[in-house]
This record gives C-alpha cells, structure tokens and sequence, in this order.
C-alpha cells in the first residue's frame, strides 16, 4: 500500500469514531423522520397526501408563521440585551464580577418554572397588576395575548444569559491591546463595541444567535403555558397529533418543515451579516 493511501485510511479511521457518531444519532433519525412524511396513515408506500393536508390546512400554516414568530423574537430581544451586557462585562472587573452573577441566575431555573413566573407577575389579576393597580396604571394583556407577549418573554428571559455566556466569552477573548489601542486613537465606547469588539467576536454571536433561535422555535411548554390559544405553534400540534392522536407522518412533515424554515432564516441571517460586513469593509 502507498504511502498516500496509508496516510487516507488513517484520516478515515481517525474521522471515524465521530462521523459515525453523527450519522447514527442525527443522520438516520433526519432520514427517518424525511421519508415518514412521505407516508400516510393507514396505508402503505411513499404518498404526498400528509404533505398536501399540512399546506391544506390553515390552522397548520398560522401554527408555522406563529412558530417562526416565537423564535425570531426572543432571539432578537435576547441578542439587545446581552450585547450591551456583554460589553459592560468587559469594562472593568467590578462590572464582569456584578453582571457575571446576575445574569446567569435564569440558566438554573427550568423553562416551566420561567413560565409559571411570568405567569404569576403578568397575568390579569398578577402580581405586577395589583402593584400598579393602586396608582391608577392598568397592566397591559401580556399573557395568552395574540401575539404571544408573555411567551416572548419568558424565552427572552431564558435566553438572555445562555447567548450572554457565548457572545461575552468571544468578547473575552479579544486582545486588550487592540481594546486600548483604539482607545488611544480616540474610538469611543460604542464605536469600540461596533467596529472592534462586535466584528471580531462575530463567531460568537452567530452561534448564540443560531442555538438561541432554533430552542425558542422549538419551544412547547413556554408557548403551551403562556401562548394565544390561536395559533398554536407546531411544537404544540407536534405533541397533539402524534402523542394523543397517534399521526406520526404528520409529526414527521411538521418536524421537516420545521427543520426546512429553521435553515431558510439561518440563510438568511448569514447573508445579511454577510452584505453588512461588506458594507463596513468598503466604508471602512
């Protein structure tokens, strides 16, 4: 054997351990789910009849917009708040000591916890609204209102602190001396924040804008407890269709379709941080 193919097979047998891993605990399950939406109930061989009775049905496509609404939300309420908390954590020592213990109290408190607080504070009748009640100031519907307010906010509040470990870890990790070099030349705060600190900790925050999106779109409990009663996400009608009504071909189609839009606004973000970063680097 040559030494070129000694040298291919060892690669091969050093990848193996973890491409096998990925294909026998996400590729054949993604296979799995695929082909059984090409399925129907009660019957046999490849059919687009679930597929035709998912777009068919509108109480499924208002589930599907309402689901990508509940994990484009959060995440952009999410990323607002930890990138200026993530900045401030790198200010001095007093600041990375007081915002690292507070924001990382939500990240020990399970979802339906989260959602039961919301709850309790924000609903008619909640804690807040007996507070403001005194002083003539009427809560506002934030749970169970139809664009899934009380939702939006208890994902925000679990996600705050798992995007800010992620963005203020990349942030860490950027030289001081270019921090204080910029300073030195007169770059303030902000613009340090945007064209020093934001550009390089860019992976950081495409994975925290990534992981935080796809868990708020697949949230059930949150939106379960907190959501309109129209429209349910498809998480919701996931559970529904395949645990109480056993129609696993439609889970399977929903759970695709999912996974399909998830990637089709990944795309998306990764163009628009693409055409921005062009757009800094001919003004820059």
């Amino acid at each position: 054997m040559s030494g070129s193919k000694v040298k291919t097979a060892t690669l091969l047998l050093c990848l193996l351990p973890g491409v096998g891993y990925l294909l026998a605990l996400f590729g054949l399950p993604l296979v799995r789910v695929l082909s059984g939406s090409f399925t129907e109930r009660g019957s046999e061989g490849p059919t687009l009849a679930t597929w035709a009775e998912l777009f068919g049905n509108p109480v499924y496509m208002d589930g599907l917009w309402f689901s990508l609404w509940l994990g484009i939300a959060p995440t952009i309420v999410s990323l607002c708040i930890s990138l200026p908390l993530s900045a401030l954590m790198q200010a001095n020592e007093t600041s990375r000591k007081l915002f690292g213990t507070l924001y990382k109290i939500p990240l020990v408190v399970p979802g339906i916890v989260a959602g039961f607080l919301v709850l309790v504070i924000l609903d008619r009748g909640g804690m807040a609204g007996r507070l403001l009640a005194p002083l003539g100031v009427t809560m506002p519907r934030l749970v169970r209102d139809d664009w899934g307010a009380g939702a939006i906010i208890a994902l925000s509040w679990k996600t705050v602190p798992f995007m800010t470990l992620i963005i203020a870890g990349s942030m860490a990790a950027i030289s001081k001396d270019v921090l204080s070099a910029a300073r030195t030349l007169g770059a303030n705060h902000l613009t340090v924040l945007r064209r020093i600190q934001l550009p390089l900790a860019q992976p950081g925050v495409t994975a925290a804008v990534l992981l935080s999106f796809i868990g708020s779109l697949g949230s059930y409990v949150i939106p379960s407890l907190l959501g309109p009663s129209y429209p349910l996400p498809l998480s919701v009608h996931m559970f529904s269709e395949g645990f109480q009504q056993g129609n696993w071909p439609m889970v399977y189609a929903m759970g695709t379709l999912l996974s399909a839009m998830a990637i089709a606004v990944l795309l998306a973000y990764y163009a628009i941080i693409g055409s921005l970063s062009r757009n800094d680097t001919a003004r820059g």
